[in-house]
């Protein structure tokens, strides 16, 4: 376990009995489930028997749905460093399960912040009870026309430059709204879901800025859930494509109906999303650190264990200092973040946001990347739990859009949000 130089969460005795505690989660439950899941044909990880759903049937029980949900509707409303330590234990066990649990919480959070009070008594309350894994979310963003530029789309000066060629659509019609279009196949979770919050192009349909979001289950007539895509890493978490024709939903499952509100509204979303993946990456990040150190001291080169080299000591030192930057960084950007979010001012650095998810994604990649080096060829095997670690990490420098451009999006916001002055 790491030594945690923050004295205000380290002597903190709640928070270490929590770290914990999840920590044994992540070892006992997920990291075996995960291996199971990473050797297995991707049409066998979405099938009811699998894995995959009796991981995510014990996070329900675990409550790990309900943390960023309001007290009032069900929900935990954990503060923010203990959102940082669930997660980056989670992610340490494994990226793909974190994953789906994160995307599985935003049908249920974005109703309760928008939602109507039917809608929350209809799905946010059934929502935070379930303990059995009846519910389960995802969150459609990328398509096959517009993947990266999604995200940059948010600031971007000129937006219809993106073009509005296969966007999925939302149009009113009469006590509701009418879905078409299809959603590509990077969708997390979505072979196994049966709610999505769903990212839509509103009227009049001329830009990515046109953008809301609307509550959808996948159980409508017109929904059609594509076969799991066969992938280098996340392998745990299988992902597929969605498609709507005229799948019409009622008028209080659509939450964000305006474009200008929608956008704002995205920022938001994404630099939450941004701040979660930052967390778990981070895990990962630890895991490789922790496999190198562990192989080093076993392994026995030059007539002694490796970690007596200088050079490997020089490595070592090097991955540490990146793990924890990036735990300290993410920790204050998500406290950031989550304060300003559930203050719904719209006012969060989505720059720092943004900036931490390729921090944390950059230094996963890194680590696992001289982790796998240090353990020589036997890094290129499936007897090495770092093989499985370092493809989930080269995952992560281009989910939710390329890092490129997600850093991309960040210079976009900082001069956009004019926080960074030379006065």
């Amino acid at each position: 376990m790491y030594f945690d130089i923050d004295s205000g969460i380290r002597e903190n005795e709640e928070l270490t009995m929590l770290r914990e505690q999840t920590h044994k989660f992540a070892a006992e439950v997920m990291r075996p489930a995960a291996k199971e899941l990473d050797q297995m044909e991707p049409r066998k990880v979405a099938q009811k028997d699998s894995p995959y759903f009796d991981v995510m049937k014990q996070m329900k029980k675990m409550g790990y749905h309900r943390m960023q949900i309001l007290k009032e509707y069900g929900g935990l409303e954990l503060t923010p460093d203990v959102i940082h330590i669930v997660n980056e234990e989670l992610g340490w066990g494994s990226v793909g399960l974190t994953t789906a649990i994160g995307v599985d919480s935003l049908p249920p959070a974005m109703a309760s912040l928008a939602g109507s009070p039917q809608l929350i008594e209809e799905v946010v309350r059934p929502w935070m009870e379930d303990t059995e894994g009846k519910y389960h979310g995802c969150w459609p963003v990328m398509e096959e026309a517009h993947g990266s530029d999604y995200v940059i789309g948010m600031s971007y000066p000129h937006p219809e430059e993106f073009g509005s060629k296969g966007f999925v659509t939302a149009d009113p019609d009469g006590d509701g709204w009418v879905i078409n279009g299809a959603k590509s196949y990077w969708t997390s979770s979505a072979p196994c879901a049966n709610y999505a919050f769903l990212i839509v192009n509103l009227p009049p349909h001329r830009s990515i800025a046109d953008v809301g979001g609307c509550i959808v289950p996948l159980t409508l007539p017109g929904v059609t859930q594509g076969a799991p895509i066969d992938k280098h890493g996340l392998r745990d978490d299988p992902q597929g494509e969605l498609a709507f024709d005229n799948v019409k939903i009622p008028a209080h499952y659509m939450l964000l109906a305006e474009p200008v509100f929608g956008r704002f509204a995205t920022k938001v979303i994404i630099s939450s999303t941004s701040c979660g993946m930052a967390c778990m990456f981070t895990g990962l990040a630890r895991a490789a650190f922790e496999e190198a150190l562990k192989y080093t001291r076993d392994r026995v080169q030059g007539g002694k264990p490796l970690i007596e080299h200088d050079v490997t000591k020089l490595r070592l030192s090097d991955m540490f200092l990146k793990v924890e930057t990036a735990r300290y960084y993410t920790r204050v950007v998500l406290r950031h973040v989550s304060e300003r979010s559930r203050a719904l001012t719209f006012d969060q650095s989505t720059a720092h946001a943004l900036t931490a998810q390729v921090y944390a994604t950059n230094v996963a990649y890194q680590v696992a990347h001289e982790s796998r080096q240090l353990h020589g060829a036997n890094g290129l095997t499936k007897d090495y739990l770092i093989e499985k670690l370092y493809r989930d990490a080269t995952a992560g420098l281009m989910e939710d859009g390329a890092n490129e451009a997600l850093s991309l999006e960040a210079a976009y916001a900082l001069l956009e949000e004019g926080r960074y002055t030379t006065e």
